[in-house]
């Protein structure tokens, strides 16, 4: 027994010796140039590989550099450096026969340059195929279809990945990229994952199938997959342009299918601090949207087939179509929201950049809102209507704001203004609001007509008219219905109003052509008083 453990000894060590000297008597970089040539021809592109060195433990090859040619249409750069490829191979046929079999891939901390053209083409669309100029060192070109090249594993680790879209200043980027491929083919379907980190703040996360790879365009293979996106800054991220004022963090949770030329999105959106307008400020509850997105990546173009809008309990629906130019985004959507509770809505006044009277608060009720978006993201109009039902404006007295109206009308001074219904027209820029067609019923004042402007600085200039149900007072004299019109003006800002009314004139032509000279000497005694005019001798 003891010669028999010495020999199985002595093996164990020259096996061991012959594994560890075997690297010294191979050249690996004797299947360099194959390596190269056979991954130039399955890429299209021209692929450099510097020193290799075989490692029989691990049963592979390393290489200790790799860069693969962008498509000079669109940069002379590479597409993708690694300082590290590992290739797995079948050690059998490599040692006995140079037979190079490989059964794995992995490219550690990659640099990988996606670049967009202005027609939407991708710099990638032409791997595995023919690139809109041959590399210098390319093989010759071949009638034959590029290779089918089958790996059973592929694997980037720590990579990083530059995103450049058509007109976009600056780049997307991507961090801490892992990417794994099982059973890759080009003529079938494999499963595939993938995890990164976003520049800017946020997390992404794809699981599904691709495949089989279109030869003509990369872009154009396949897929579904689930969809996962936490924590995503949308400014910083590079999703959406600081000058569309739009704004927050959003997390997604759906799916996302291509059939290589269609490519539907659909899932939840769950958005913090949003922020919608130029001016607004962050939500301090978040909004929630579910969502079914189709795009045709012909037309750069897609609809918003179907979109719910959840603040709170209330809902509103957002459909529409969009249209990509470049770096512009123009929209065509509309807005219905039918009945929304103001108690769920008050948390959005501040990102729509909505602004209350001093001191002031919306409470109970409800907003009805027809709304269509029209334009650029970052010039958009919007036009349509809303409508306040049993709401009150606390904090806020409209009748003393109305001063001398009110002493004119005999209206009742109180804290707080309830309105039956307030219902307007809108339309809104990014310079100003025109809103016409006003229409307000105030318990206990009355009914309030008229149409102006609000700058984006929130300055207002409104011509209105007041229908008074005067308890008393002049108007009780002038009027035997107890009701008298009257016009003024809002000037000042949204959050400080100043309503300034113009019954001057009204006034003293509808008293002094009273039948009794007593009554219009008392009337003139009124007015003196109300306006601050001087007696007369």
């Amino acid at each position: 027994m003891k010669r028999v453990a010495r020999v199985l000894a002595i093996l164990v060590v020259l096996l061991l010796a012959v594994a560890i000297s075997l690297p010294f008597l191979i050249d690996a970089n004797q299947f360099r140039p194959r390596l190269e040539a056979e991954l130039t021809k399955a890429l299209g592109r021209e692929v450099k590989l510097a020193d290799l060195k075989l490692s029989i433990l691990s049963g592979g090859v390393t290489a200790s550099d790799l860069t693969i040619a962008d498509d000079p249409a669109f940069s002379p750069t590479n597409f993708l450096s690694a300082k590290t490829l590992a290739v797995g191979v079948e050690l059998q046929p490599l040692v006995f026969s140079k037979k190079l079999n490989v059964t794995g891939i992995q490219i550690d901390g990659p640099e990988i340059s996606l670049i967009q053209s202005a027609s939407g083409a991708w710099n990638f669309s032409s791997l595995g195929g023919k690139s809109s100029a041959p590399p210098a060192t390319a093989p010759p070109p071949s009638n034959s279809p590029p290779p089918d090249l089958s790996v059973k594993l592929v694997k980037i680790t720590n990579g990083r990945i530059s995103l450049k879209k058509a007109g976009d200043p600056q780049p997307q980027v991507l961090e801490k990229v892992n990417l794994e491929v099982d059973d890759f083919s080009g003529a079938s379907s494999f499963p595939f994952s993938l995890a990164a980190t976003l520049q800017g703040g946020g997390d992404l996360k794809l699981d599904g199938k691709a495949g089989p790879l279109d030869s003509a365009d990369l872009a154009a293979t396949p897929f579904q997959a689930n969809l996962k996106l936490a924590n995503v800054d949308l400014v910083p991220t590079g999703f959406v342009r600081a000058s569309t004022g739009f704004a927050g963090v959003v997390s997604i949770d759906g799916s996302v299918a291509s059939t290589g030329r269609a490519i539907q999105v659909k899932g939840a959106i769950k958005a913090d601090k949003l922020k919608i307008v130029k001016g607004g400020t962050p939500a301090r509850k978040p909004v929630a949207f579910d969502f079914t997105l189709d795009h045709d990546t012909l037309k750069h173009s897609g609809t918003l087939s179907s979109g719910a809008v959840h603040i709170g309990s209330a809902q509103a629906a957002l459909t529409g179509t969009y249209r990509l130019e470049g770096a512009e985004t123009l929209l065509n959507m509309k807005l219905a929201a039918p009945s929304m509770a103001i108690s769920d809505l008050v948390e959005m006044l501040p990102p729509l950049d909505v602004v209350l009277p001093n001191g002031s608060s919306l409470q109970g009720g409800t907003l009805t809102a027809n709304l269509a978006f029209e334009g650029p993201t970052d010039k958009l109009v919007a036009t349509g209507s809303l409508a306040l039902k049993n709401t009150k404006l606390a904090g806020f007295d409209l009748g003393s704001r109305l001063k001398t109206i009110a002493t004119l009308a005999g209206i009742k001074i109180a804290r707080d203004t309830d309105f039956q219904n307030l219902s307007a027209d809108v339309h809104s820029d990014p310079a100003a609001t025109r809103v016409e067609n006003i229409s307000v019923t105030a318990t206990d004042i009355g009914e309030l007509t008229g149409a102006g402007t609000m700058t984006a600085a929130h300055a207002l200039d409104f011509k209105m008219r007041a229908k008074l149900r005067s308890s008393g007072g002049v108007m009780s004299i002038v009027s035997s219905n107890g009701e008298a019109t009257i016009p003024f003006s809002i000037q000042g800002t949204s959050s400080d109003p100043k309503f300034v009314p113009d019954v001057k004139g009204i006034a003293t032509e509808k008293l002094k052509s009273l039948t009794s000279p007593e009554t219009g000497k008392a009337v003139d005694g009124i007015i003196n008083g109300l306006f601050g005019r001087k007696k007369t001798n």
